[in-house]
């Protein structure tokens, strides 16, 4: 299984079992059905959605067999995850993009992580010498081929070199 995580549970809300999901994943209409199988925290319990509802800045949850408070209440804090197997998505998620290996003017490396900031996602490119952070905008990212496992950066003086 290819796990995603799509968010983190905040707190219950009432007491028939529902939870308060915040989550800015990009495709959500594909993922809050009934029906979809999630992942809850470390050792990714595995949970169906039994019923969903956007709430203010919410998705709002119920899973199958669990509709009491009592049920749930240890979920609160945890990460949501997806296997990312079980969807096809219009276009690929950015952390499609881990795992990737990264030319970019003879510098190579690969893919290791997607930070998430108030700007924009930030790409964790390392190699066995340096860890690299390049901001996931246009102006830095080039070609990404999937079919050839790989991503090209534009490289811009300073984002890889020291001088």
């Amino acid at each position: 299984m290819h796990y995603i995580c799509i968010g983190e549970i905040v707190n219950t809300h009432g007491i028939k079992g529902e939870l308060r999901i915040l989550s800015d994943m990009e495709y959500k209409e594909y993922i809050f059905q009934k029906g979809v199988h999630l992942y809850i925290g470390k050792n990714k319990k595995e949970e169906i959605i039994a019923t969903y509802r956007f709430h203010k800045i919410y998705d709002m949850v119920t899973l199958e067999g669990l509709q009491d408070i009592n049920d749930v209440i240890g979920y609160k804090g945890e990460k949501v995850y997806i296997n990312r197997d079980d969807f096809s998505f219009p276009s690929f998620l950015k952390e499609d993009l881990i795992g990737l290996d990264v030319i970019a003017n003879g510098y190579q490396g690969k893919v290791t992580s997607i930070l998430k900031s108030k700007a924009h996602d930030i790409l964790v490119i390392e190699n066995e010498d340096k860890r690299h952070l390049v901001p996931y905008v246009d102006v830095f990212i080039g070609k990404i081929d999937f079919e050839n496992h790989t991503i090209e950066i534009k490289d811009m003086k300073g984002l890889f070199d020291e001088d």
